[in-house]
């Protein structure tokens, strides 16, 4: 599995170098004090003020920040380590207090201290993950007791879409070996000139996320399915703000899912 997470943490370092300037980002919009989270986040996970929050798979820290400026005591953690070093710029640009750990999940518990009220992570993180059982033991790990595993995710049945956001094109269930792609300019810059790079995502059904979270010993608080995107990853040609529908489809299918479960006392 190393081959593939290198090759991806190449990848990621690539895309940073993209997204810090994109207009997806809009990083300067950020600076001047706009939020990077969505409605659904805030509602869901709630008051966060003096509370501790360890953000996974953070890519340069918006959404960590943005946290931060609801009075979280923030940490973040991606595997590209341009990210983290732009994250650390970003958080001293806009002065707020955050800590950033380059690692990638499964390392995390070697190279962060510590337990967590919250643990969060969103929109387009799963598939990057070769297994989901020592993820979610890693999510467990950095909770305190009584504390809790948030995520707001992009439906596998997304993920099965292929480029025309009309067939499927790939699997719904989990197999051990990658889908091997290849990237051309990125989610956020798809028509960016002069790059390219092989991508590896794994395929990861409802039953494998909710299932391995309740074997990390965590107890669910609900799932929820919302027959709406909040972003114009995969139909950029039918992005409406906040609010991303396929409209050719007859019927609605779930394009995101919500999911918070506890950690209980010990």
């Amino acid at each position: 599995m190393n081959e593939f997470l290198e090759n991806n943490r190449s990848l990621w370092n690539g895309w940073t170098r993209l997204h810090k300037r994109s207009r997806f980002y809009d990083v300067e919009g950020f600076k001047a004090g706009k939020s990077s989270l969505e409605p659904l986040e805030l509602e869901e996970v709630g008051d966060v003020a003096g509370k501790s929050l360890l953000h996974l798979q953070c890519h340069f820290g918006m959404d960590t920040l943005s946290w931060a400026r609801r009075g979280a005591q923030v940490t973040g953690a991606d595997f590209s380590e341009e990210a983290i070093t732009f994250a650390h710029t970003l958080a001293s640009d806009v002065d707020i207090d955050a800590r950033f750990v380059c690692s990638n999940v499964y390392d995390l518990p070697a190279a962060l201290a510590g337990r967590f009220d919250i643990v969060y992570t969103s929109y387009g993180v799963l598939s990057w993950l070769p297994a989901l059982d020592p993820w979610a033991e890693v999510v467990a790990h950095f909770l305190k007791p009584g504390g809790f595993f948030y995520i707001a995710e992009y439906h596998p049945l997304v993920f099965m879409l292929g480029d025309d956001g009309h067939t499927f094109e790939y699997p719904y269930f989990h197999t051990p070996d990658p889908i091997k792609l290849h990237s051309t300019g990125s989610y956020a810059e798809p028509n960016a000139p002069g790059f390219s790079h092989t991508e590896y995502n794994w395929s990861h059904s409802l039953a494998d996320v909710v299932n391995a979270v309740i074997r990390a010993g965590l107890r669910l608080e609900f799932l929820h399915e919302f027959p709406y995107r909040p972003s114009s990853v995969f139909t950029p040609e039918k992005f409406e703000p906040g609010l991303t529908p396929l409209r050719d489809w007859k019927v609605e299918l779930p394009h995101i899912f919500s999911l918070r479960a506890v950690r209980e006392n010990e």
